[in-house]
């Protein structure tokens, strides 16, 4: 299975500004972030499962950004699986192995999460 999340997820930077900020900001950004990449997964019709590996690769729009920085949307990835009904939890038990990739594509910057479960 894959899913595709279009544009960008936010920055390990993003996210840390956002939490020193005011204490709202980093909560509605979590919010927002989780309910997209979980509705995307609706309208995908990922299908429910127990436990998986993923492959996440970033296509970003250039090589501004460090992959560490980047790889922090996985946390919104996770948790929008779990609210959309993917996945019962992101704990161990049901996360397997994750590997990261990194892409450049200018004109079409997206998420994809391919799923292989287990």
């Amino acid at each position: 299975m894959k899913l595709v999340i279009p544009g960008r997820l936010p920055s390990e930077n993003e996210i840390i500004a956002a939490a020193k900020g005011h204490w709202n900001y980093y909560r509605e950004m979590k919010k927002t972030e989780t309910e997209r990449v979980a509705w995307h997964a609706k309208e995908q019709k990922i299908r429910p499962l127990q436990k998986a590996d993923f492959t996440i690769t970033w296509y970003c729009p250039d090589t501004r950004r460090e992959k560490d920085n980047i790889m922090a949307g996985q946390k919104f990835i996770f948790d929008g699986l779990v609210q959309a009904g993917v996945l019962p939890d992101d704990r161990w038990k049901n996360i397997g192995n994750i590997m990261h990739r990194f892409e450049v594509d200018k004109k079409n910057p997206r998420v994809e999460v391919s799923i292989y479960p287990l």
